[in-house]
């Protein structure tokens, strides 16, 4: 028996578009059990109790590539991670399948085989790199193989959620994007995420700020985002304006460096329709853990 714990991530980080991404401190665990036969789920919905189950279908790609065959499995979940809110749930399902097939199997795969795989299940590396590797990451994929680099963030920056009571798609988010963007626009973004990157090593908040500012993907998404306006403008008028899309959305991110903004933008968030919930996070720097029980 295996336990598997999985951070939740953030990715794109504003201009960082398909490329950036964030390991933060909200978790799902997942126990895997070998039994005689059949699939037993426990501590998810109904609708994910089934062989069609993220978690499960990433775990059988794994033992298949391990040369195993599962006959039986025994899968618990304590998950803390929202589902469809753009911090990563799917992910963290993959690389939970992928990490406790290895573990439970003594398949000796190293790190960078466990994200490989992962992100082939996947199909991008932008949230599965932070879910292995932990801290903030940025990720490409040359001649169909995934390669990913870890950089250093400040540890006064906090990450203030804004989760709302509503899902997004990330196909129907995807959807919206058009098919060519002005070179300009292009320009744009590679300058932001340059700067953006040394601004979170600094942690200066004015400098995360401008560097946040995106003109690919988070105008078009946030057609999406019930309230996405009236969130921000909260925000920004209580002295937060480092704020982005998390990964599709519809969850809000704040950067900050005081560790008393959901107190004080509570009350304004409380009036809004759509039950956001407020999460001060932090950086989880150690990715994806495992141990025996």
């Amino acid at each position: 028996m295996v336990k598997v714990t999985v951070p939740a991530s953030t990715a794109n980080i504003g201009p960082g578009f398909d490329t950036l991404g964030l390991a933060l401190n909200l978790y799902n665990e997942y126990i895997f059990e070998e039994i005689d036969k059949g699939l037993i789920i426990e501590g998810c919905p109904d609708v994910f109790n089934n062989k069609n189950n993220l978690v499960y279908k990433s775990f059988v790609i794994t033992a298949r590539k391990l040369g195993k065959k599962v006959k039986g499995l025994r899968i618990t979940m304590n998950t803390q991670i929202p589902v469809s809110r753009g911090l990563g749930s799917s992910s963290a399902c993959i690389v939970g399948g992928v990490y406790g097939a290895n573990c439970l199997y003594n398949g000796g795969l190293s790190k960078d085989e466990l994200f490989k795989i992962a992100v082939m299940i996947e199909g991008h590396p932008d949230n599965i790199a932070p879910c292995v590797y932990g801290g903030l990451t940025a990720s490409i994929v040359e001649n169909d193989k995934p390669y990913t680099m870890h950089y250093d963030i400040n540890d006064k920056l906090k990450f203030c959620a804004l989760i709302p009571d509503f899902e997004t798609s990330t196909e129907q988010a995807r959807s919206l994007l058009p098919k060519k963007v002005n070179f300009s626009d292009a320009v744009f973004n590679i300058s932001r995420v340059s700067f953006l990157l040394k601004a979170l090593e600094n942690g200066d908040i004015n400098m995360i700020g401008m560097a946040l500012k995106d003109k690919l993907h988070q105008v078009y998404r946030a057609a999406l985002i019930y309230e996405c306006d009236d969130v921000s403008e909260i925000c920004v008028a209580n002295g937060s304006s480092a704020l982005f899309i998390s990964g599709s959305g519809p969850t809000l991110m704040n950067i900050t460096d005081n560790d008393k903004l959901p107190v004080i933008i509570k009350d304004g968030i409380g009036k809004l329709k759509h039950g956001w919930k407020i999460k001060l996070l932090k950086t989880d720097k150690n990715g994806a853990k495992v141990e025996a029980i």
